[in-house]
């Protein structure tokens, strides 16, 4: 530890983060993004990276700064997008609906401008040797804009630009968090010939589409959407869409139902979901099988019951990665169990397995021919690539190895407890650099979103920079978290009540197990359900010295009016709307409170949070101020929900200065 440096706010600036992890179709090669901080552009640059599986040689494949979303073609020739054309990316600035492809053959070669669409393009995928599918933007005001010519695009664009200073909104929700206003505006699906250069959309121009599969031979696409036209409800539908027919064929197989996922597996489809009848938005869902020629719908998981996604909480992750596909006669997909993320596989009579093992967490994958890389946080190290073979995962990246090797990184110690009512919850420790045994510590407690998230055991910049600046972490997963079943993340109509009492339970056993912690100089921080968390403790407990609270909910009356999820959400989390309960939602307000806050507490929160609105945590700064409290808040221009994690790169080390600087305050 002595020849280790202490980890730095500005580290973060050298990380790299790993994305879109696609595998060639005769599984030689993998093709991957990797993205770094630029601090001159305060943005991301996003390189594509090639891995020959045979020779084991790992390389940059084109120069460009700007490439992302690669897509094989064939075995040798891969498709993506890039912005290393300055006009091009004017013309993205200035609002016009583009996205611009290239082409490179990765035996050798320089990359060739392909072709360009008039879309902001989401997702893209292949369909067949002719023909990609992707869904875009699709904007009610621009309407058929890529069937315009060149003059009457230009007129479509500026009459948009007249209407810039004017927002109408007939619908709910009107803006979507990290997306702006999107009143009459849907994630549409297209597809688009590379010969003809015939532009078809698939879906129409009311759905929300929200899964789609590379489609089953060459010309049969599954696709889940969202369709509504006043207020958009949580079930959706699942289609069947033949590309030679141009026709979608409506497989929804219950009236109520939320599908996460649907692909072929063989003549059948495979899909996963919930009916939200016995746990609402939040339950796990399950596994079925569907023959299309039936309608024959076959649950294949009765007693599954966890999560279908990665819900390990870290701030070093930029980019999307993949977390289901089907390889032949099995479907793999990612699965958080207690605090690890890990890959699973799944044949179709509905038997799971546990294909990893290791501490942490798996980000996305991809598999072909039963080869698998997965993109990792594993062994408190930072992202990287692995190959997972004959149960051996083997690390073939190595961008982040240079903090292993210079930094030092404080490793979580977990332990549990049991509350009241003899449930087990888990929580942690981290000490500090240069930690000295009989001295005590200030301690900063950790509450993560969601709920239905998990802290685990994986690098996390912010909590690895307080330990490095002398403070001991703390972190749980108390009911309300995801990774053990329903039961367990099930705090419907309670926020606020066995939730807090697990969290300030886990603080009395830490204080009794660790007498290196300070009990006079705690400190409490949380973001979105942490933030309303840490607001909610601060005005039942004095016990905390300062307090940092993020993105935060104060009222969830304001919530439930204001937010792109808050008409459902609220309504589901609190078993109450304004008019069915009014004093419930009340009761479970942090604000409610605000006149019992002692504590220092700074807000930080985005302009464009449209999750938990800026008004969340302007209502509890002005009733913190208006009590006599000292408090702050810091409010980032530009930003939205997703500030610690992707955010402006300068303001996410401003926002790690502004919670160290309160810390270092009211805490030393």
């Amino acid at each position: 530890m002595d020849s280790l440096e202490k980890i730095k706010l500005d580290d973060l600036t050298r990380f790299r983060f790993i994305s879109n992890l696609a595998l060639s179709p005769d599984a030689t090669k993998l093709a991957f993004v990797v993205h770094g901080m630029n601090l001159q552009d305060n943005g991301y640059d996003s390189c594509i990276w090639l891995y020959d599986v045979e020779s084991r040689r790992l390389f940059q494949l084109a120069s460009s700064n700007r490439d992302s979303s690669p897509v094989w073609l064939n075995d040798s020739q891969l498709l993506f997008v890039s912005w290393r054309d300055e006009k091009d990316q004017k013309r993205k600035e200035n609002g016009e609906p583009l996205t611009v492809f290239y082409t490179i053959d990765v035996a050798g070669g320089e990359a060739k401008r392909a072709f360009e669409l008039p879309f902001f393009i989401k997702q893209v995928k292949k369909l067949n040797d002719d023909t990609i599918i992707f869904t875009a933007v699709y904007d009610h005001r621009l309407k058929d804009f890529w069937l315009l010519s060149k003059e009457e695009k230009e007129k479509a664009l500026k009459a948009l630009k007249d209407e810039k200073d004017y927002e109408v909104l007939d619908e709910i929700p009107f803006w979507s968090n990290g997306s702006g206003f999107t009143n009459k505006r849907r994630i549409r699906l297209y597809s688009y010939n590379l010969r003809s250069q015939q532009i078809v959309p698939i879906s129409d121009e009311f759905s929300n589409i929200e899964y789609f599969s590379e489609g089953r031979n060459g010309n049969l696409i599954l696709y889940i959407a969202n369709r509504f036209e006043h207020v958009m409800r949580r079930s959706n539908d699942l289609y069947l869409y033949d590309a030679e027919k141009h026709r979608s064929l409506l497989l929804t197989h219950a009236e109520r139902f939320r599908y996460v996922f649907a692909e072929f597996m063989s003549e059948k489809i495979v899909f996963a979901g919930s009916d939200m009848e016995r746990y609402g938005i939040n339950e796990n869902p399950k596994f079925y099988m569907l023959d299309p020629s039936s309608r024959e719908v076959q649950l294949l998981t009765p007693d599954f019951d966890a999560s279908l996604y990665n819900s390990v909480n870290s701030d070093c992750r930029y980019g999307s990665n993949r977390t289901f596909k089907v390889d032949g006669e099995r479907l793999y997909f990612v699965s958080t169990r207690w605090h690890d993320a890990q890959l699973y596989r799944m044949d179709p009579s509905g038997r799971i397995e546990q294909l990893t093992f290791g501490k942490g967490s798996v980000d996305g994958f991809d598999v072909v021919c039963g080869k698998i890389f997965f993109v990792g946080l594993r062994n408190m190290k930072l992202q990287e690539v692995y190959q997972l073979a004959e149960g051996e995962e083997r690390q073939i990246s190595g961008f982040n190895e240079w903090v292993q090797r210079e930094r030092f990184v404080s490793k979580p110690e977990r332990f549990t407890f049991n509350a009241d009512d003899g449930t087990t919850i888990e929580g942690w420790v981290m000490k500090p650099f240069g930690f000295e045994p009989g001295k005590k510590y200030p301690t900063i407690l950790q509450i993560h979103g969601g709920p239905k998230t998990v802290y685990g055991e994986v690098f996390f910049h912010e909590m690895q920079l307080l330990t490095s600046e002398g403070y001991v972490v703390l972190y749980c997963n108390p009911r309300g978290s995801d990774g053990r079943g329903n039961d367990f993340a099930d705090i419907r109509g309670k926020y606020g009540t066995i939730d807090y009492e697990d969290i300030m339970r886990f603080v009395d056993e830490s204080l009794k197990r660790f007498d290196f912690i300070d009990e006079n100089r705690l400190g409490v921080t949380g973001g979105s359900y942490g933030g309303f968390m840490t607001n909610w403790i601060i005005g039942h407990t004095d016990r905390f010295k300062a307090a940092v609270s993020q993105r935060s909910i104060a009222n969830w009356i304001s919530k439930f009016g204001t937010t792109d999820i808050g008409y459902f959400f609220v309504e589901d989390q609190h078993l109450a709307t304004p008019w069915s309960d009014f004093e419930k939602l009340w009761w479970h307000s942090p604000m409610r409170y605000a006149d019992r806050v002692k504590t220092p507490t700074l807000f930080i929160h985005s302009e464009e949070d449209y999750r938990c609105w800026l008004v969340e945590g302007i209502q509890m700064f002005t009733s913190l101020k208006y009590h006599g409290v000292e408090t702050k808040l810091v409010m980032f221009r530009g930003e939205n929900h997703e500030l610690s994690r992707s955010g402006k790169p300068l303001h996410r080390l401003r926002r790690l200065r502004e919670i160290l600087d309160w810390f270092e305050k009211h805490l030393k």
